[in-house]
């Protein structure tokens, strides 16, 4: 009889919806063992329910109610990981928020908000979870073309996307003895419920669509065209990479 393969286990933060959900549906499609993080009760309980409709209820995914903007709601999570004896092979430090605002007008309290969940949120959701880490794992950040793109309106959150990858140049180094890699992925403009969370209508975003009609790719990214990207990077395909940046954008930054 040949070998039975161990089931791997992941983390997915911000999962409820979007890429993160996306993502969990394609890990869960290949029998992984799959946990996701989510800020709203209900919308976690839904999630679960919808899962279980997909793909049964195999106990394949659990939930866990977790603030990426809140270090103690942080902390709660590796501490109920840890007591369930939960082993990752991979984290997705996906949850993350766009908050647009003109320069001269973003005040401290967008400022600190954009911070507290695009990058103190993943350096210490990293740093909790680290003990569960497996050797070797992989770590995936979600970036942003926004480092080196343009958009106007985009200051706090383009440094955002910046600063993460910023710290994971330097726990590439520092964890590397743990067989612990790092990658980022930087998705272009993708239609998610992002949009309408920064405050754009409904034909604002339909205009957004199309004028991706103009890129090489002839049409908006989708959370799918992202998945791809990520599942290279969290699975063993990836095992030779550290700290490097995959761009999904469509030919936007041609």
């Amino acid at each position: 009889m040949g070998h039975q393969q161990r089931t791997k286990t992941i983390t997915i933060t911000g999962g409820t919806a979007g890429i993160g959900l996306a993502t969990a549906k394609q890990f869960l499609s290949e029998g992984w063992q799959v946990i996701i993080t989510g800020r709203n009760a209900e919308k976690l309980e839904q999630t679960a329910e919808d899962i279980a409709g997909l793909f049964g209820s195999s106990g394949q995914l659990t939930c866990h109610l977790c603030d990426s903007g809140k270090l103690d709601q942080i902390e709660q999570l590796g501490k109920k990981l840890q007591n369930d004896e939960v082993k990752l092979d991979a984290l997705i430090l996906n949850a993350g928020i766009f908050k647009p605002g003109i320069f001269e007008e973003t005040d401290e309290a967008l400022f600190d908000h954009t911070f507290d969940i695009n990058v103190k949120g993943p350096f210490f959701t990293l740093q909790k979870l680290l003990p569960m880490m497996n050797n070797p794992s992989s770590v995936v950040l979600l970036s942003s073309i926004a480092v080196e793109k343009t958009f106007s309106g985009t200051s706090a959150y383009s440094a955002s996307k910046s600063a993460i990858e910023g710290y994971a140049q330097v726990l590439n180094a520092e964890l590397a003895v743990r067989g612990i890699r790092i990658n980022s992925v930087r998705p272009g403009i993708t239609l998610t419920e992002i949009q309408e969370k920064a405050g754009m209508s409904q034909s604002d975003i339909q205009s957004l669509a199309e004028s991706m009609m103009v890129t090489p790719l002839g049409r908006a990214l989708e959370v799918d065209d992202i998945v791809p990207a990520i599942h290279y990077l969290a699975t063993d395909h990836s095992v030779g990479m550290r700290n490097a940046h995959l761009k999904v954008d469509g030919g936007y930054c041609l």
